[in-house]
């Protein structure tokens, strides 16, 4: 288990970054499911939220290859995981089996909400950024248009539109939500 680095939140806990494990994906799939079900109440439809399950994710987590060059790294704060990210190189949007390798991508970042504000996310997406700096010279993610809390942070972190636009249906939806675009140069 490798450290990538480690932090001090806003109360002074110190949280450390290292590569996911695989004794962390069923704690990182009920964070996940957590974390969409409080982040995107009112953004994605009800229904498709209360479906959510934890075993889901941690069965496609297992199942499903990461493209060359992605990793996953969470945020452990004595032993429990209070958040994730997930990057690597920059898919094309409606072939997510294609890569665009000129530059990185963050696929998720997703903290537990009892602990939004506290400053694991900046560590977060700190390290993505870091590690992403290292191959490309810039690096990009998706965010929901609706999804106003995480594209403040984003800007936050230096990221803004680019003014690429699609749509995303979440898994067991029917609804196709505006979804735009942020990137950031590195280099």
């Amino acid at each position: 288990m490798r450290t990538l680095t480690q932090g001090y939140d806003k109360v002074g806990r110190m949280v450390e970054i290292r590569e996911l494990t695989e004794a962390d994906i069923d704690p990182v799939a009920a964070l996940n499911v957590r974390s969409w079900q409080v982040g995107y109440a009112g953004i994605i439809p009800a229904e498709v939220l209360d479906a959510l399950d934890p075993a889901r994710f941690a069965a496609r987590r297992r199942r499903t290859s990461a493209p060359a060059g992605a990793r996953t790294v969470v945020a452990d704060d004595a032993g429990t995981i209070v958040g994730f990210a997930s990057f690597g190189p920059s898919r094309i949007q409606q072939k997510h089996d294609e890569y665009d390798r000129s530059a990185g991508e963050i696929y998720a970042i997703y903290v537990d909400p009892d602990r939004w504000g506290g400053g694991v996310g900046r560590l977060l997406i700190a390290a993505a950024i870091d590690a992403l700096a290292a191959d490309y010279p810039e690096v990009r993610l998706w965010v929901l248009e609706e999804n106003h809390r995480a594209r403040r942070f984003y800007e936050r972190a230096g990221m803004a539109p680019d003014g690429a636009r699609e749509f995303y249906t979440p898994p067991g939806g029917d609804v196709a939500l505006p979804e735009i675009r942020y990137s950031r140069r590195l280099a």
